[in-house]
């Protein structure tokens, strides 16, 4: 049973790439609660479901049926009913309604979004109800059907399994917006409605060709061997490289990274960047120190993960000593200083692990790193 208390929001289509991720989002706010209408469900059942809600969003649709009649019975028809649901409650039921950029146009899927579009306006007329309609452009995202509506679900899901991809005008250019800011509009907007039909924008909208895109994949497929990533932090990158990442196969969720050790103990590379340097990890046998060195420029920030380490400082030009003895259990910086030499050496009785990350990605043609005792 439903609760009073709780918003209760109808999604139709709610086993589609939108609605999944639509329901998942509705499902964490609190006090709301979230039917869906899926294809499993027969058509009759709209009346019962709507009538339990207090808001509406319909996603539901085909743009690639067996059949063309059912451009008809599951863009118009089923819109019609999701309408005519709505009045037969006698209430005033806020509505989304997911249409696409390509309504209007001279596919059989554009035209019957358009007269899917034209049931949604007659009714936002003639009975007040409010109303909003979304022209969607190209959404991409985690849990999109590859090979169905999404080139980039398609090509994610085959460059992540080396699946050749095919592209016939490099050129041509698409507009995409991300799952995460669609469903993001959907929920203000939802509990912000107008009392009149409007017209819903998604923003950012990213424009990309298509050999853009299937080149930035490649790079992010790339990254494992490289170790270099892009810069996945903001923007279009960040967007595309969380999608690109949800089609990895489980086998490849883990990758191997080269480890180079000898009697001092080993050193691993983990992640470089373009810009902002390296991390890396390496490990101390008990009595051996690792270093003895300085930089002209290069700095490094060292975490102690775990055993006891000792770090020595000697300034080049003034002589001046400096040591610290840092613990694993106690989570401590500590920088080296360009012009001072410095070394580190492992005083616990086991093996010591060492966080490293540097400002700049190691040359070995010029490494900045000049052996010397402190």
């Amino acid at each position: 049973m439903i609760s009073p208390s709780k918003t209760t929001i109808l999604v139709t289509g709610g086993s589609g790439f939108i609605g999944l991720n639509l329901v998942l989002r509705l499902r964490e706010m609190p006090n709301t609660c979230v039917i869906s209408f899926t294809r499993q469900e027969k058509l009759n059942s709209l009346v019962d479901l709507v009538a339990t809600a207090d808001m509406v969003v319909h996603l539901a649709g085909v743009n690639r049926p067996d059949s063309e009649a059912e451009f008809t019975l599951c863009n118009v028809d089923l819109t019609k009913a999701v309408c005519d649901a709505i009045i037969f409650s006698n209430r005033s039921i806020p509505l989304i309604f997911a249409s696409s950029t390509q309504a209007g146009g001279f596919t059989s899927y554009g035209q019957s979004k358009q007269e899917a579009e034209k049931k949604v306006l007659l009714f936002a007329e003639t009975t007040a109800n409010p109303v909003c309609i979304y022209r969607l452009p190209g959404v991409f995202g985690k849990w999109c059907k590859p090979n169905y509506n999404s080139v980039v679900a398609t090509f994610c899901h085959n460059i992540s399994r080396n699946i050749p991809i095919q592209i016939s005008n490099p050129n041509v250019s698409l507009e995409l917006v991300y799952i995460d800011d669609l469903v993001d509009r959907f929920i203000d907007k939802l509990f912000n409605m107008s009392l009149c039909l409007d017209w819903g924008q998604v923003t950012p909208i990213y424009k990309v060709t298509l050999g853009q895109l299937a080149e930035q994949i490649r790079r992010f497929d790339d990254c494992r061997t490289s170790l270099m990533t892009e810069r996945v932090g903001s923007g279009f990158v960040r967007a595309l490289y969380s999608t690109y990442i949800s089609y990895l196969p489980k086998h490849d969720f883990v990758y191997t990274l080269p480890k180079y050790g000898d009697e001092r103990g080993d050193f691993v590379e983990m992640l470089k960047t373009q810009d902002s340097g390296q991390f890396s990890y390496f490990t101390i046998t008990p009595g051996v120190t690792r270093g003895a060195h300085y930089h002209h420029t290069k700095t490094e920030k060292f975490l102690v993960v775990s055993g006891v380490v000792r770090m020595k400082f000697r300034h080049l030009v003034d002589g001046n000593n400096f040591e610290v003895v840092v613990k694993g259990d106690i989570p401590q910086v500590v920088d080296s200083i360009p012009g001072w030499v410095h070394d580190i050496t492992n005083i616990g009785n086991e093996k010591a692990v060492v966080m490293l990350w540097a400002n700049e990605v190691f040359d070995r043609e010029n490494p900045d790193c000049v052996p010397c005792e402190v």
